[in-house]
């Protein structure tokens, strides 16, 4: 069961996530927060696997509540959810350690796969909303662009792994990030848009 938390400071939101959050079997709301402060509280003391976060909420925004969760819930994975879609909100959700990043109108058998994916290790951010976020921006940290740019030329895991002196996961997870942050569907893909952006 995922353990879910909502915090948004709209209620008729709140209530309507957990409506449809309830409807699936694998899910279980375990809290609601209606700003920053409030849901750093929550997240605290009901440990949730996935929390949906507001970025526009009294006393603390959702930035500045995802840069304290990391701290207070480090095992949490965040899904911003937000009506806007500006480049620097999105890169700045990434950067404060978001796992995920989707509109508000976004269609609500998405958001469950984007709770159970996040869940699962993996990023959620619309590919499109990624691609127009960083037209110019560089989104990869460098640890990402130099696993990114071995994979692309044939290298496995295990070989990047070795040759960074890092483990094999890490190397995954940095390999995910960057097909994540690129709006990519794979590692090849990833790879030809940085490329093409001159990123790597």
């Amino acid at each position: 069961m995922i353990r879910v938390l909502i915090a948004d400071d709209h209620a008729v939101v709140r209530q309507g996530l957990r409506t449809f959050l309830d409807l699936q079997a694998d899910i279980d709301v375990v809290g609601e927060a209606a700003d920053g402060e409030e849901a750093v509280a929550v997240a605290a003391a009901h440990a949730p696997d996935v929390i949906l976060l507001d970025l526009v909420m009294p006393r603390l925004d959702g930035i500045g509540a995802l840069r304290r969760l990391r701290e207070t819930a480090p095992a949490a994975r965040v899904i911003v959810l937000t009506s806007f879609g500006e480049d620097e909100r999105l890169f700045t959700a990434l950067r404060a350690g978001a796992s995920g990043y989707l509109l508000k109108d976004s269609p609500a058998a998405e958001l469950a796969n984007a709770v159970r994916r996040v869940h699962a290790g993996g990023r959620a951010v619309d590919p499109e909303l990624a691609r127009e976020a960083w037209t110019e921006r560089d989104p990869l940290h460098d640890r990402e662009r130099r696993v990114l740019r071995l994979a692309s030329e044939g290298m496995a895991s295990a070989a990047i792994a070795s040759s960074l002196g890092l483990s094999e996961g890490t190397v995954r997870n940095y390999l995910s990030d960057a097909i994540s942050k690129l709006g990519a569907a794979n590692r090849v893909e990833a790879a030809r848009i940085a490329r093409e952006k001159g990123w790597l």
